[in-house]
């Protein structure tokens, strides 16, 4: 009876072992699926923090490249600006100096105006103390300047350009080489004579036969005649010259010295 007793005492530790074995495996299972239920959701949370890190450097690194684009454009500008400033700046002072220049217009019209009568006067008393050579075409020159100074449809910078012109064309007279035909009256009657001017150093002139010659001279203010024998083949031939059909050669001209002031 003690025996069949303990059989069933041992069954029943067996069955409660066992029981508890199960109970134990199916706790372990359980435990390891948890385990590697949280594993996947770490690397599930991983992967997708892995994802977001990705994500969000890439977003940083195209910040930073727009960053540095912005960067350059900023500094062109800069530069871009400086340059228009000292434009700017440059215009400035021009403008200032436009300005002060229109204050002063009246003041320089006022001063031009005498300016200009005093150049024509001492242009003509140049042209009548000079060589007289195209005396009538120099004379109606001065006459147009004088008539111009009066006239209130001409600016002062026009008359001053008018009266600068009839200045360089007696400038380039003292360069010139011409002849001319013309009437001379020596106390004898007119005579049709050929004028012959070198520069402002000479003025000869002969008449159409050839038989008499004669030179300017501006001290006296007269003509004085010449030795037809010894100036007038050199006359004719300055007179070629001077109509381009003889080649330039020297002449043998009756040229007054320089006196001793």
């Amino acid at each position: 009876m003690t025996s069949y007793r303990l059989k069933n005492v041992l069954l029943v530790a067996v069955a409660s072992l066992s029981a508890l074995v199960g109970l134990a495996a199916s706790a372990q299972t359980s435990t390891l699926d948890n385990i590697l239920e949280v594993s996947a959701q770490k690397t599930t949370a991983a992967r997708e923090s892995q994802a977001k890190v990705d994500r969000l450097a890439d977003e940083t690194r195209n910040l930073l490249d727009d960053y540095k684009t912005v960067m350059k454009q900023i500094d062109g500008l800069r530069v871009y600006n400086a340059r228009l400033q000292r434009q700017i700046d440059n215009q400035l002072r021009r403008i200032a100096d436009i300005d002060d220049s229109i204050d002063q217009v009246t003041i320089i019209q006022r001063q031009m105006t005498p300016l200009v009568i005093r150049m024509i006067d001492g242009l003509e008393q140049f042209v009548e103390m000079d060589v007289p050579f195209n005396l009538e075409e120099r004379r109606q020159r001065i006459e147009f300047l004088k008539t111009n100074v009066d006239r209130s449809d001409l600016t002062v910078a026009e008359k001053f350009r008018q009266v600068l012109e009839a200045y360089n064309i007696e400038l380039q007279y003292g360069r010139g080489f011409e002849t001319y035909s013309d009437t001379i009256d020596l106390g004898n009657g007119a005579r049709d004579v050929d004028f012959l001017r070198i520069g402002r150093i000479a003025l000869v002139y002969q008449s159409s036969d050839g038989a008499e010659a004669g030179v300017w001279n501006n001290n006296t203010r007269s003509w004085e005649p010449l030795d037809s024998g010894e100036y007038s083949a050199a006359i004719r031939k300055g007179v070629r010259i001077a109509k381009k059909t003889a080649t330039i050669e020297l002449l043998n001209m009756p040229i007054a010295a320089p006196e001793a002031q």
